[in-house]
């Protein structure tokens, strides 16, 4: 045997090394073992981090990977180690997430066995995942792994499944890492015809109601400087989808809201009202559009889009182009007129006034005895650094959470966005806090998501991850709850909780913690919270009733939003 040889497992450890991994998220297993023996060896080199289950390991690869726009990494076992990864995997494929998820196989020579804990998980994870695929012999293992790290993090983002056979693991090869830079039939990059940017311009130079949406995309192509530029010299309103958030500081005078079922209301009603509609980055989500057949038939619609499979798909463009934002922003930018809208802006401006008075003053400053959601999040924002990051879960409380928490910097929105996973918050939030130790990481969940992952507090203690974690306890799955109540005459169907002593739970945890019932005592608990150096679990008892608005009721027009 040459002096040069190592195991498989080095090679997976090597490979992940010479990627520039910083972190892996994990848990062991028979299959993968082979994989956590290697790591015992390159701790200095390589941190892995045990979760305390496999759909926690992954959610918090997302969540490292959506703050630090690097490609998240998780280790896991063949069997229902492996599947219960599938969740996490299709929530990153629908959100646009760079992950790496190496799996543990049974030996070669078992597949198809029924061995102990064989699953096809190559089969499974295929509608889930960029690109998967299964490692048989060690000198596959290099090559596999820098093709999964090019396609995870290129064009498009998303989640790459790389599955070990344990027989590929322990046999001996030679370590000869060359990074992947393309290959053939795989193209990121489109040369944008600049006769279609013309085209775009005309359209923007001659409207008097032109109207920007702006989506993740702005983001994972880090165009959020060209975002600004354009719309500078453009002065056209500006209004973001739920992942689109921070990708345009709340600050700027051109942003006019937040889009979708329980967004802003001048932003969703408007919509029906522009003649030139400009989609930048965004995928014209039903939760954006509402009644396809209703949604702005008025107006001319120029996409900005890098995955070609986005245009057309659910809203047909006039105008199409398609390439990379950043490109694209900055050659429009280049060809538009300046100009300002200020009627245009001021329409916005009444409509937000209404949403003002007739929700937001509520939500924030109620005169009701019990809390609300939008008050803890409002106080939240007075002590909050401006590159905190707000995680959340999802229901009632992550659209309260994004409609109030102040975005003013970029890659501070990780949610559930597409799947709507509950459970995501408390893990991601962790995988969030440990990209960056000295960053404000907020976490808000529900009293039901939080319950799904809420295991995850053993490695916010073993890691000892300052995460802040907001639980808002309304002893109800909240969002059902209020569809419930809207749709389905008050019939509370199996939605109502008995819920535990979350502050004995998160103690048990060696966790600070604090309760708050009364409002008096909220923004002293507030500012104790995020002044705590280390973890802090921060229950505040919300209105069981409390709903979210503005909203827009499945099958409706944008323009059938509702205060109420």
């Amino acid at each position: 045997m040459k002096d040069s040889m190592i195991r498989g497992a080095d090679i997976v450890v090597r490979s992940l090394i010479a990627e520039q991994a910083e972190i892996i998220f994990g848990y062991p297993g028979g299959a993968i073992m082979p994989v956590y023996d290697a790591l015992y060896d390159y701790h200095e080199q390589i941190k892995h981090v045990l979760t305390r289950h496999e759909q926690g390991a992954i959610h918090a690869a997302q969540g490292y990977a959506r703050v630090s726009g690097k490609v998240g990494v998780c280790l896991a076992t063949s069997g229902p180690g492996a599947t219960n990864l599938i969740t996490g995997l299709a929530d990153s494929q629908i959100d646009s997430t760079p992950l790496v998820c190496i799996t543990g196989q049974v030996a070669a020579h078992l597949l198809g066995t029924d061995a102990f804990q064989e699953t096809d998980v190559v089969g499974i994870s295929m509608p889930g995942t960029k690109w998967n695929i299964q490692v048989r012999s060690v000198e596959e293992i290099a090559p596999a792994i820098a093709k999964g790290f090019y396609i995870a993090r290129s064009g498009r983002p998303g989640p790459v499944l790389i599955d070990i056979t344990k027989n590929a693991q322990v046999d001996f090869g030679e370590f000869n890492y060359v990074p992947c830079m393309g290959f053939r039939s795989y193209k990121t990059h489109h040369i944008i015809d600049q006769s279609v940017i013309s085209q775009a311009a005309k359209l923007i130079n001659e409207a008097e109601r032109p109207y920007v949406l702006f989506g993740q995309g702005v983001v994972l192509g880090k165009a959020e400087a060209e975002l600004k530029f354009f719309l500078d010299k453009s002065g056209i309103p500006a209004a973001c989808t739920l992942l689109g958030s921070g990708a345009l500081s709340e600050d700027h005078p051109n942003y006019v809201g937040k889009l979708g079922m329980h967004g802003n209301y001048a932003p969703n009603l408007l919509t029906n009202q522009c003649d030139v509609l400009i989609a930048v980055g965004m995928r014209f989500d039903d939760r954006v559009t509402g009644d396809l057949k209703r949604y702005a038939k008025q107006a001319k619609v120029i996409h900005l889009e890098l995955d070609a499979a986005e245009i057309n798909k659910n809203v047909k463009a006039n105008v199409a182009i398609h390439g990379d934002c950043k490109e694209s922003l900055s050659m429009l930018t280049e060809a538009i007129d300046p100009k300002s809208h200020t009627e245009w802006m001021g329409k916005f401006r009444e409509l937000e006034q209404m949403e003002k008075e007739a929700v937001m003053q509520h939500d924030i400053t109620p005169t009701k005895l019990g809390l609300t959601m939008g008050e803890v999040i409002n106080q939240i924002n007075q002590y909050k650094a401006d590159d905190a990051v707000l995680v959340t879960d999802v229901g009632q409380h992550q659209m309260i959470a994004w409609r109030y928490f102040n975005y003013k910097k970029t890659r501070t929105q990780v949610t559930s966005g597409g799947l709507g996973t509950m459970g995501f918050a408390l893990p991601a939030a962790l995988g969030a806090q440990l990209y960056d130790y000295s960053r404000q990481v907020i976490c808000v969940v529900g009293d039901g998501g939080i319950q799904m992952t809420i295991q995850e507090f053993g490695t916010i203690m073993q890691t000892k991850a300052p995460v802040k974690i907001v639980l808002l306890n309304n002893n109800f799955l909240g969002m059902v709850r209020q569809w419930q109540q809207m749709f389905f005459d008050r019939r509370y169907s199996f939605t109502e909780l008995d819920n535990p002593d979350f502050i004995k739970i998160a103690e048990a945890y060696n966790i600070r913690s604090q309760k708050v019932t009364e409002r008096s005592g909220l923004t002293e608990a507030i500012e104790d919270m995020l002044i705590h150096d280390g973890p802090f679990f921060l229950e505040v008892v919300v209105e069981k009733e409390d709903n979210v608005f503005p909203m827009i009721a499945t099958g409706c027009s944008v323009e059938e939003v509702r205060l109420s």
